[in-house]
């Protein structure tokens, strides 16, 4: 009988790949933190290894390069599920021996089986010794010169009937998220109150804690929007845990609405909206080209369209032709400026509602009263974190598709 073993913190989420891959015939062993992981990879001496890097005790990455040196562990197959924004900590992973890394938030446990059945056969098979297809889209790209990327060949797996996310799992997110609501909202008010960055520092590790399990047990339910609203929420969170000099009034607002979404999703219950919004698009207005590349940087990663345009005469001219989601404007602009140009668009009537959010060098109180004065919704200041910007696009365009169904 084959052998896996799973390293992962959320006991929702063990359980559930435990269940899905000893039904398929695999002995399974959980490990939910770094160092009992350690301990298991070697009396357990699994065929492969389940591995979250984001771990506490032992964290994933540093696990995964202690396996990598051990005799006999080179080439036990070492599949990582991380999140979608970090990375710098996968190509981290590719490097230190990974052999699949894949998104925790757009990967199914049927996935992750055909995976471990490429790599380690079916109970009782070999594993298929075929050459390896292109990635699939739930994988992360590795560096190219990353040998991990061709080490391990992977086999197409014969097709495994998907199971519906059983309906207890998305009540034990519902209850999960319920309990941790609270918990959010107190520690955020302790972020707040801190005058420290050594205060912060725990009040933010706890937060971080309870999305990660949260977006993992979101995708898992399957539970799109929270998965997707959580994926990047989290990044931010562990963004601000390593870096707490990145926490000012910018971030913390963004960190307060993310909150506050998941507060508006949980009281809605959503569970069959899509991942994307359908169509969804987003007007970039900047006129510095590096400022312009940033911005839409921060969106592709998000997974959201945008157009990026120089002039605000031109994005103008853009809203008269077509609708958007969702404005990013810069301030500084010549001819007219983001204030200007937001109350301009303003009159017209397909964008009375439609968010903008100012990005900016300003960041003194007048820049914030005249962003609402003309119609604004939000402001960041420059230098912007990528994640925030993510973070607090996805939340206006959700929340709108929320408000406003799209036709079918």
């Amino acid at each position: 009988m084959k052998k896996i073993l799973f390293i992962e913190d959320d006991q929702i989420v063990a359980n559930a790949y435990r269940n899905k891959l000893t039904a398929e015939g695999y002995r399974v062993e959980v490990a939910l933190d770094g160092e009992v992981g350690r301990e298991l990879v070697r009396s357990f001496q699994p065929d492969a290894i389940l591995l979250d890097l984001m771990l506490p005790k032992v964290s994933g990455l540093d696990l995964l390069r202690e396996i990598r040196s051990q005799p006999g562990l080179e080439q036990v197959p070492v599949i990582v599920l991380s999140n979608t924004y970090l990375s710098s900590m996968v190509q981290a992973a590719w490097k230190a021996g990974a052999t699949k890394c894949l998104s925790k938030v757009n990967c199914t446990p049927r996935q992750v089986l055909e995976v471990i059945r490429s790599l380690v056969g079916r109970n009782g098979e070999a594993a298929p010794a075929v050459a390896s297809p292109p990635p699939a889209a739930t994988e992360v790209a590795s560096s190219p010169a990353s040998p991990a990327a061709v080490s391990h060949p992977v086999a197409s797996a014969p097709p495994v009937a998907e199971t519906p996310a059983p309906e207890a799992l998305q009540q034990a997110f519902f209850k999960e998220l319920s309990g941790a609501l609270p918990a959010l909202r107190q520690a955020l008010q302790h972020v707040i109150r801190a005058t420290e960055a050594e205060a912060r520092t725990p009040q933010l590790q706890e937060m971080y804690r309870r999305v990660h399990g949260l977006t993992g047990g979101a995708a898992l339910a399957g539970l799109p929007v929270f998965a997707q609203v959580g994926d990047a929420f989290e990044a931010l969170l562990k963004e601000l845990c390593d870096k707490p000099h990145n926490v000012n009034a910018s971030t913390l607002r963004t960190v307060a609405s993310a909150v506050d979404f998941l507060g508006v999703l949980l009281e809605r219950g959503v569970v069959t909206a899509p991942p994307e919004a359908p169509g969804a698009s987003i007007l970039v207005v900047d006129d510095d080209t590096i400022s312009r590349r940033a911005v839409t940087y921060a969106l592709d990663k998000a997974r959201l369209k945008s157009v990026a345009v120089d002039h605000p005469e031109t994005a103008f001219d853009l809203m008269l032709q077509r609708q958007f989601d969702l404005v990013i404007l810069d301030v500084n602009m010549p001819g007219m400026n983001g204030f200007e140009l937001c109350a301009k668009l303003r009159t017209l009537s397909k964008y009375q509602k439609v968010p903008v959010i100012f990005v900016t060098a300003l960041n003194d109180f007048e820049s914030r009263a005249n962003s609402t004065i003309s119609g604004g919704n939000d402001f960041i200041a420059k230098p912007f974190l990528f994640v925030e910007l993510a973070v607090k696009a996805l939340i206006y365009v959700l929340r709108a598709r929320l408000e406003t169904p799209v036709a079918s």
